[in-house]
């Protein structure tokens, strides 16, 4: 009876657990300094905010109609002028054998 009870409370101890202020540095530790290239020292906020690189926005445009293709310049013939080669012809599997067995040995 014990092991059922513990099992149920261990993911509810855990999730108790959690931090919901916001954070900041330890006591009597300041941020880190400011990034030689910065016009500013960035605060907790800025340092806790994704960068576009880190999580870049989601395009979701939908085709609304469809439009020509561009003509494409590298869209060329084959060197000879001609046509290009046929595919070789699918190999056909053997009367006797069932081509939805693979790898089965014999």
């Amino acid at each position: 009876m014990i092991r059922p009870v513990a099992i149920l409370a261990l993911p509810l101890m855990l999730a108790a657990c959690g931090d919901t202020a916001p954070l900041k540095p330890a006591a009597g530790q300041p941020l880190p300094v400011k990034p030689a290239l910065a016009q500013v020292t960035p605060d907790a906020e800025d340092l806790l905010r994704p960068t576009v690189m880190a999580a870049p926005e989601r395009v979701d445009e939908l085709v609304t109609r469809s439009l020509p293709r561009e003509t494409d310049r590298f869209d060329l013939p084959p060197p000879d002028g001609g046509a290009a080669p046929p595919a070789p012809p699918a190999e056909e599997p053997a009367e006797d054998e069932d081509p939805t067995r693979v790898g089965e040995p014999e």
